[in-house]
Formats: structure tokens, C-alpha cells, sequence
């Protein structure tokens, strides 16, 4: 049965879905990688094989919300820590004031998603006692459910279409990592995109929803991803990098015009900008810490990141040009993983 150490990292969970991207990372695997191979993180888990009668009981109510009202602002970002104890829960971090809520309570790991184009709902990767699953709860902590319902599955890398309808994500449920097309309102799945003996995983949905970026590694050998991107439909699947970089963790500009990434080149992870055509690639950090997982703030001015450059797994938000790195969490303990929220009329 697969076990997650109680440190498990963020990037762990994710990664649970990934086995089969394996990767020498500096410092403890960010929790992207996971149990899986290849869910972002250094650190590589092993292939989760389940027991045919495995039927782990995965309840909604493990989630506990604080109740706690969502902030208010534009600078509202959501990211997971152990800071709380054993495991990983969702927090809240407002860096216009810089004030911190704990979102969630869990007695196992729970690692962020993406929030819905709307604002009002989160998605998030559980774990349960056999598995990884992709949840969905309303974005102030309430309802949390687990959407996939697929007790035997390891599943992650959550992402909405802009229309907030489908979530494409990674799924183990045919042997290997894929990427699916599931409803957003019950989880059932309307279409396989990729297929291929590699893995293919982390699928981010262009603002657009025309494309869909993702990493595999088809091309290469086990564990060494590159950055692709695909039609919504799946096809004409065109690679965007090459080499024997190792790449996580896509996220397109708000305009849709860029794509952020993590890249390990030389085994130095940074976070990397390239056109949504694979040319002018640029290196934002620069850094001889391992840096993790870009997300875009709302405008796309601003990128926020996950680094070690201070002894542990800290949230950064930088220009979106790379300069003006700063610290917003400044905590002990591993904070990982983060998701802006979107700006919309009502809600904010």
C-alpha cells in the first residue's frame, strides 16, 4: 500500500499521479513529485501498484474548514504547508496586507488547485488511504467533495477550461499517465487526450481553451520531461523544449501569450517564460536554489513561485520580468504550491 511520510511535500501529492518521471532535484523534492513519477517534484516516488480489492473509503468530511471568510483583494493566493502539523493543508495568503488564514484541516495531505474561473471554487489533490484524488470544494473551505469518485486510481494536475465547465487532469487509471477531460459538475470523464506509453501529465488549459500545455516524457527517457502543447481536442501535439532539461509545472500568461515552467538544466531548477510557439525562452530566477511551480497573478504582472533559497520551501511573487523576488510567507516550515485568484466582479 502506498504511504506518504507524514513531511510529505505539496508536490508529493501531485506527484503521486506521476510515476514515471524520476529526477535528480537539489533539496527535498518540492511536493510535485509524488508517489507517482513525475508530479513535479524532485524527489521520485515509486509506482503505485493497488491491490484489486482495495476500496479505500475516501469520505467528504475529512475536510475540515475553518470558516473562515475568504480575503479580499487582488493579491489573494492560495498555496499548501505542513505548518500546522503532520500534513499538508490549504492556506490563504493576502499579499496586499500580508495577513495568512488557514483554509483547511485535514488528517491526511491536501494540496492546492487551481481556483475556478469564477472565483467561488477551488480544486485540490487528497489522498486517501490507497490513492490520490482530484476534489473540489467552494473557495472558502465548505463542500469539499471528491470529484473523480475513483477509489482505485491515482489522479492529479488539476485544470479548468476557461469556460469553467471541464477540468482536465492526470489519471493512472490505464496503466500509465494520461491526461483526461472530466465535468466539472460530477466528475464523470468526456474524453481521453493523450495516449502514449510515455507519461504524459501536469496539463495546463490556455486562457483561450483552445490549447492545452502539458510535459511527457515520449521523447526521451523515463523521467526526462520536456514542455508540449496540444489542441483541447488532443491533437497535433507539437514540443515545445528539448534536450535533457527536465520540465514541470506549465502555466499560461493570463493573455495567454506565455508560458511559465520550471525547468532543471545542469540539475538547477528555475523558473523559465517561453512563447506559447516555444521561442524566446527566458530564465526569470537565476538562482542556484531549487525554484518550483509559476503561477500567474491575474493581470500577469506578477508570478508567484515556490524556492529554497532561504533553508525550506518558502512562496515568492516576483515581477513577472523576474526582478523583485520577495518572501511572503516567511515560515518554518514547507509552504508550496501556489494559485492566484482570480479577480472577478462580486466576488473579490
Amino acid at each position: 500500500m502506498f504511504r506518504i511520510s507524514k513531511r510529505s511535500i505539496p508536490f508529493m501529492a501531485i506527484i503521486l499521479i506521476v510515476v514515471a518521471c524520476t529526477t535528480a532535484n537539489p533539496t527535498p523534492a518540492p511536493t510535485e513529485a509524488v508517489t507517482i513519477p513525475a508530479f513535479e517534484p524532485t524527489l521520485q516516488p515509486p509506482v503505485v501498484t493497488l491491490p484489486a480489492t482495495a476500496v479505500p473509503v475516501i469520505p467528504t468530511d475529512t475536510l475540515t474548514p475553518t470558516g473562515i471568510p475568504i480575503l479580499v483583494g487582488s493579491g489573494v493566493i492560495a498555496f499548501g504547508s505542513n505548518r500546522d502539523g503532520d500534513y499538508s493543508n490549504i492556506y490563504l495568503t493576502n499579499n496586499l496586507d500580508n495577513s495568512t488564514i488557514q483554509l483547511t484541516k485535514n488528517d491526511s495531505n491536501i494540496f492546492p488547485g487551481p481556483f475556478s474561473p469564477d472565483a467561488t471554487q477551488m480544486l485540490f489533490t487528497g489522498f486517501g488511504l490507497t490513492n490520490s484524488y482530484i476534489g473540489l470544494m467552494n473557495a472558502d473551505g465548505t463542500n469539499p467533495i471528491d470529484l473523480s469518485g475513483r477509489p482505485n486510481v491515482d489522479e492529479g494536475f488539476p485544470t479548468w477550461s476557461s469556460d469553467g465547465k471541464q477540468i482536465a487532469f492526470t489519471s493512472r487509471m490505464d496503466g500509465n499517465n494520461e491526461i483526461y477531460i472530466m465535468s466539472a459538475a460530477d466528475g464523470t470523464i468526456t474524453k481521453r487526450l493523450t495516449d502514449d506509453p510515455a507519461d504524459d501529465f501536469g496539463a495546463a488549459w490556455s486562457p483561450d481553451g483552445n490549447l492545452i500545455a502539458f510535459v511527457s516524457d515520449r521523447d526521451n527517457t523515463a523521467g526526462v520531461n520536456n514542455l508540449y502543447v496540444m489542441h483541447a481536442d488532443g491533437s497535433d501535439v507539437v514540443r515545445l523544449t528539448d534536450g535533457s532539461e527536465i520540465d514541470y509545472r506549465p502555466a499560461w500568461a493570463p493573455d495567454g501569450s506565455l508560458i511559465a515552467f520550471r525547468a532543471d538544466v545542469d540539475g538547477n531548477s528555475d523558473i523559465y517564460v517561453i512563447n506559447a510557439d516555444g521561442t524566446g525562452r527566458v530564465n526569470l530566477t537565476n538562482n542556484p536554489a531549487s525554484d518550483w511551480s509559476p503561477a500567474w497573478s491575474p493581470d500577469g504582472s506578477m508570478i508567484a513561485f515556490q524556492t529554497d533559497r532561504d533553508g525550506n520551501w518558502e512562496i515568492y511573487v516576483m515581477n513577472s520580468d523576474g526582478s523583485q523576488p520577495t518572501n511572503l510567507t516567511h515560515n518554518p516550515s514547507d509552504d508550496e504550491m501556489p494559485y492566484w485568484k482570480p479577480i472577478v466582479a462580486g466576488i473579490n
